[in-house]
């Protein structure tokens, strides 16, 4: 078992490299502005706030801000260790290049795993909420509107990653916009003080009103931490910035800072404006828009968030579609799937990873994922665990000396946050740990009898040679 708890070669092995005796590298073609676009479009502030929050409404009631608000604090924690090692292991690989490096290939393993789980299922669950905002024009069924997307998005992640900047740049203004909209009306429409979001009351069955627990809020951390989850992708376009070791951490901590105020600002609203607590529970925003203003405004409203949902499936397709791609060139399966996976088109994209990635996603969206929303803040809950082990050992040995953006106050940052992320974990449903417990005991088969064995072969985390200082 030692090799799960050594550092991996941090250099392209021979297999990795085309026939040409070149490795097989992406094109540094984006800046901080492109991938902050990019980065904010996975996070994709309108359709969370419009599809994931109204699940929290429903179970927290006047305490969703409160908790959105807690979970954002985790994740500057998360964001540090995040920048830190992005900017050390600046790789397409994410957080599995990041672990593999500093904890294992073990331990690097199961992180791709979950990261696979989180967002092969995420995209077309999303998608499917497409129908609902596109309701006021016309009518569709979610199913077949959500394959739509995932096809179109699988279309734009074919393309030049500068492209897509642009437009996921587009579609992330008109969903600010609706945000916006959103927080002017719920603000203007106040019928409680600020005392209500943290007055922890949720309605219950007839028409009474139950208090939210503490221990109801530390369960929806999970989904909080889940709601601003898409920073990360920063890491994942790593290869694809301008001078990663600069511009990974700065894309980050941007997109955590604006990702958190686009949402959290109009979740205030809403908790204030609702017209009573019912209202507010049922989670309806669709609805609070049209009641503090009109039939256009809400249907405007709700275009801009069926074009969020648009443009968060092409950015999780891209990102989605670069971790398979890095997962091939570090010789994670048999080789004749490594070679398909690692080919690149005409556009510099990895086209036989975007299409593995974009079609299933279409297929799924006939498949009733819904139960899925718990098993995903589990596993996304345990992947920023075991990140938060990486940043621990990030500075032992020769990363020690490299160059590299250091987080402040470590190691009491990773640490503090593996003990939070630990007791999230600890009150999350049984069923969805079994689910997740279930899938990583399956991937720690695959490497127990295909990887570990063909160890010189197989699983070679790398890291580009072309990293800009």
């Amino acid at each position: 078992m030692t090799d799960t708890l050594r550092p991996v070669e941090q250099t392209l092995p021979d297999a990795a490299h085309t026939a040409s005796g070149s490795p097989q590298k992406l094109k540094r073609s984006i800046g901080i502005v492109g991938g902050t676009l990019l980065t904010l479009s996975c996070v994709t502030p309108a359709s969370t706030l419009f599809v994931v929050v109204p699940d929290l409404f429903s179970s927290l009631g006047t305490a969703t801000a409160l908790t959105i608000a807690i979970g954002s604090l985790l994740c500057i924690a998360v964001a540090f260790c995040y920048s830190e090692l992005g900017t050390l292991i600046p790789s397409a690989g994410g957080e599995y290049a990041m672990v593999s490096t500093m904890a294992g290939r073990l331990a690097g393993w199961l992180v791709f795993v979950l990261s696979l789980l989180v967002v092969m299922i995420v995209p077309p669950v999303i998608a499917m909420g497409t129908a609902d905002y596109l309701a006021p024009i016309v009518h569709l069924n979610p199913s077949m509107a959500g394959a739509g997307v995932m096809l179109l998005a699988t279309l734009a992640g074919l393309l030049d990653l500068r492209a897509n900047a642009w437009i996921t740049g587009v579609f992330l203004v008109l969903e600010v916009i609706a945000a916006a909209v959103v927080a002017v009306l719920g603000f203007t429409h106040s019928r409680r003080g600020v005392g209500s979001l943290t007055s922890m009351q949720v309605a219950g069955s007839g028409g009474h009103t139950d208090t939210v627990t503490a221990m109801l809020v530390v369960s929806g951390l999970a989904i909080a931490l889940f709601i601003t989850q898409g920073f990360s992708t920063a890491v994942y376009l790593s290869e694809e910035l301008e001078n990663p070791r600069r511009n990974v951490a700065r894309t980050v901590l941007a997109t955590l800072a604006i990702s958190t105020v686009i949402i959290l600002v109009p979740v205030v609203a809403i908790t204030m404006g609702a017209s009573d607590l019912s209202t507010l529970t049922g989670g309806d925003i669709s609805s609070m828009v049209t009641a503090w203003s009109n039939s256009a405004v809400g249907t405007f409203v709700s275009l801009c968030v069926a074009l969020a949902i648009i443009n968060a499936g092409i950015v999780m397709v891209i990102q989605n579609s670069r971790v398979l791609f890095a997962s091939a060139r570090d010789k994670a399966w048999p080789e004749p799937v490594n070679q398909s996976l690692s080919r690149l088109g005409r556009f510099g994209s990895p086209w036989v990873a975007t299409l593995l990635v974009g079609v299933p996603g279409a297929l799924l969206c006939f498949v009733n994922l819904d139960t899925l929303y718990g098993v995903t803040g589990v596993s996304v809950t345990a992947m920023y665990l075991l990140v938060a082990v990486a940043a621990l050992l990030a500075r032992r040995g020769q990363h020690r000396h490299t160059q590299a953006w250091r987080m402040p106050l470590w190691p009491a940052m990773p640490v503090l946050l593996i003990a939070v992320l630990a007791y999230i974990l600890s009150q999350q449903e049984t069923t969805y740990l079994l689910w997740t417990g279930g899938i990583t005991a399956v991937a720690t088969l695959y490497w127990a009898f295909y990887l570990r064995p063909r160890r010189e072969t197989r699983w070679l985390v790398s890291i580009p040679e072309d990293v800009q200082a």
